[in-house]
């Protein structure tokens, strides 16, 4: 199994997961349709090989739409066949309608049905397969309530199992709880994905590894876990390089979202129930997030405009 982490929009990833055997590919989270007006600049697709965890450079390419990721399939010698998505927000799923128009047969498959051209609503537990990959298609309510992630591996391998976590789980943070309680969201986060073994590479829907570190660090200053993988995450941001995967088993030493029922995270929170150190967690984080770099909403336009979500006005 080789995974080709594609970076798209401001700070979104989607994923090629490819079948090495059968040359059957696997695309997760199309983010979003072509745009009139692309960006300026180019974003470097990596490839990720289970074995090693090494990111290998592969190719360049401007800010990916539909037509760059059938670019990436071309040079790649696959054939795409279905699409995983794990929720039904714009930046993870708008993409959908127009590779399915350009691939006619493409699967889309999700948890909700607010997806963009869904084919099949999935199940908690339902098992797909793609070649040697099996694909255990876990329900992980939170960030929003069709929510799913999908937990990969391949028989008589030694490779790492995968989870695709889109906004459930990221690198030392998670999603903000949208449509769900916070006791939902810690069944989630730690009875489904914090259950899976500690080897499995977690491959997450944003880069927001450095904020979310700074966050942790606030949580647990004395962590030393965080202090490592913050300065390691830093160094990644200087050479504009991706930070994920991580492992589930690191996670587990650094991530707060995970450690509600760890005795410094508690204290922060004044809280003791897993559910409730949860809840305090995602109101502290978004009023630190909101302190550290708060988004007029003028930069929010913009940004739509760029991503192709607003129109110019046409002159009269």
């Amino acid at each position: 199994m080789k995974v080709k982490v594609i970076p798209v929009l401001e700070d979104n990833y989607m994923y090629l997961v490819i079948e090495e055997h059968t040359r059957e590919a696997v695309a997760v989270d199309v983010a979003v349709p072509k745009r009139a007006h692309p960006l300026p600049g180019a974003l470097c697709t990596r490839a990720w090989r289970p074995n090693t965890g090494s990111h290998l450079d592969h190719l360049h390419l401007p800010n990916s739409h539909p037509f760059q990721l059938l670019e990436i399939v071309g040079r790649e010698g696959v054939s795409l066949t279905t699409v995983l998505t794990t929720h039904h927000h714009w930046d993870h799923a708008r993409g959908n309608t127009e590779l399915v128009r350009l691939l006619p047969g493409l699967v889309v498959l999700g948890a909700d049905e607010r997806i963009c051209a869904l084919t099949r609503r999935l199940a908690h537990g339902e098992e797909l397969r793609f070649g040697a990959i099996h694909v255990r298609c876990l329900l992980t309510p939170g960030h929003t309530s069709g929510h799913m992630s999908y937990f990969l591996w391949e028989d008589e391998c030694l490779d790492p199992p995968a989870v695709f976590s889109g906004d459930a789980l990221s690198v030392a943070g998670c999603g903000s709880c949208l449509e769900t309680t916070a006791q939902q969201m810690y069944h989630s986060l730690v009875e489904t994905l914090g259950t899976l073994p500690p080897e499995t590479k977690v491959f997450c829907g944003h880069e927001h590894t450095l904020g979310n570190l700074e966050f942790a660090q606030k949580v647990e200053p004395c962590n030393n876990h965080v202090k490592a993988k913050l300065s390691w995450a830093k160094k990644r941001d200087e050479d504009d390089v991706p930070t994920v995967p991580s492992t589930l088993g690191e996670e587990l030493l650094y991530n707060p979202f995970l450690r509600v029922a760890e005795e410094p995270v508690c204290k922060f929170t004044g809280k003791v129930a897993p559910a409730e150190v949860l809840e305090v967690l995602c109101r502290e984080r978004a009023s630190f997030e909101q302190a550290a770099e708060p988004l007029q909403p003028q930069a929010r336009a913009l940004l739509a405009l760029q991503w192709g979500l607003l129109s110019m006005p046409r002159p009269k």
